[in-house]
């Protein structure tokens, strides 16, 4: 049904245009374009349809998703897991951002999670956890060193003090640490690194020119810091209790490959995931040190979920850790978000749809949060014809224009709901974060 009016305007188009050609006596070649237009037309309507189509989809039965949705506050986790990680739909959803520390909240008390890990740079995200131990400032400060805009929000600093406020009465070796497992930039990783050096008495003088005030020097390209990056490193890998400083060289050579310019825009977000997973399995090796047996982690549904069409970080943590890495979707039926729209950096906010049915049940079914353990749903469930096959679902990222406001498809995944998650969180109407001004 969504093809019609795609169809009808096609008609009416091409028999239009088509009578005007013949009065004009030139009937053939223009029947000819036209007809072209109209198949095209045909054709798009379509893909349209067969991509989502314009409406909201058919919907699950509500009363049989409310049998096994759940709170939030009823999250558990399967035993035996070391890397619980929670996906976002949207960044620009306030839900979404407050989930974070409803989940890692819930972990903390309920399975003894002591690390948070986000997809933001080292450096930026250090800064935040020398602030949850004690550190200057505020949390709104703090948040703001994450460098994102999408983290300069009241959601992120509640994050941020909940962390610093539980650090203050934690006895000694229970404090909770703040991580990041990104790399795309690096000035505060760089900061971080001349410090390590001092400290174990490395010589920095070789990455003491790459920067110049508060910026990269132009003076190096990327190949050419990346050279100095690897020598500091072999350095620092003579050196005993060297993990970090290693670590620290280790992403800043990462920066430097992912964005020498090399490559297509594909092969850079492969190459992105598998560092942030790597990065992911240091965080995790770095806990266990600590005795500490589960990570928490953060990042967009399509980093952090099992299977997608390139080769994501969740699908590689998934390769390497099995049922030890377990995930937790999320999606909506219809939110108002945050997006920069442009490379002004102005935002807007604007209202979007999902494709999904089982998230059309939650908002029909009453719920305005709930959590599906996919687990929990039995064989005979009229659920499991769509939390097994493919459905579509909605999905957001840092970007506004023209397709997205007018092509579904464009912010809709094809994907299969338990091959991609272990549980899902369903919000039925996301409202927009607010980004406060970077100061």
């Amino acid at each position: 049904m969504a093809a019609v009016p795609l169809v009808v305007a096609g008609i009416a188009l091409a028999v239009f245009f088509a009578g005007r050609a013949e009065k004009k006596k030139k009937g053939r070649v223009f029947r000819t374009v036209f007809l072209c237009i109209f198949i095209t037309v045909l054709l798009l309507a379509e893909v349209f349809t067969y991509f989502g189509g314009f409406g909201t989809g058919e919907s699950a039965d509500p009363e049989e998703f409310a049998k096994y949705a759940e709170t939030v506050q009823s999250l558990t986790i399967p035993e035996g897991v070391r890397v619980v990680a929670l996906g976002e739909a949207s960044h620009g959803n306030s839900e979404f951002q407050q989930l974070k520390l409803d989940v890692f909240q819930l972990l903390v008390e309920n399975e003894g999670v002591k690390a948070f890990a986000l997809e933001g740079d080292f450096g930026g995200c250090e800064m935040v956890n020398r602030y949850i131990h004690g550190g200057t400032g505020t949390a709104e400060e703090a948040a703001a060193n994450i460098g994102f805009a999408i983290y300069r929000t009241d959601e992120m600093a509640a994050l941020i003090s909940y962390m610093r406020e539980y650090n203050e009465k934690a006895p000694k070796g229970e404090d909770l640490r703040f991580y990041g497992f990104d790399m795309q930039r690096g000035l505060y990783t760089y900061q971080l690194l001349l410090e390590e050096c001092e400290k174990l008495r490395v010589s920095a003088a070789k990455i003491e020119p790459l920067v110049t005030g508060e910026d990269w020097n132009p003076e190096y390209d990327y190949p050419q810091r990346q050279a100095h990056f690897e020598q500091i490193k072999a350095l620092l890998a003579a050196k005993e209790e060297s993990d970090l400083g290693v670590h620290l060289a280790e992403m800043l050579i990462q920066n430097c490959q992912l964005n020498s310019g090399e490559g297509t825009s594909a092969e850079y977000i492969s190459l992105r995931d598998s560092f942030m997973k790597e990065n992911t399995l240091w965080i995790l090796e770095q806990e266990e040190k600590l005795g500490r047996e589960c990570i928490f982690v953060s990042g967009h549904n399509g980093h952090v979920e099992k299977v997608t069409g390139y080769e994501n970080m969740g699908g590689l943590l998934y390769e390497e850790l099995e049922d030890d890495y377990y995930v937790i979707g999320t999606d909506f039926y219809k939110t108002t978000c945050n997006l920069p729209r442009g490379r002004n950096g102005n935002r807007t906010n604007q209202t979007f749809y999902s494709y999904d049915p089982l998230a059309k049940a939650a908002k029909r079914a009453g719920f305005n949060i709930c959590w599906l353990d996919f687990s929990k749903i039995p064989e005979d469930s009229s659920l499991k014809q769509y939390t097994a096959d493919y459905i579509y679902n909605g999905s957001l990222g840092e970007g506004y224009n023209l397709i997205i406001r007018t092509i579904p498809m464009s912010y809709r995944v094809f994907e299969n709901p338990e091959m991609a998650y272990d549980s899902m969180l369903y919000v039925s109407e996301g409202t927009p974060t607010r980004i406060k001004q970077a100061k």
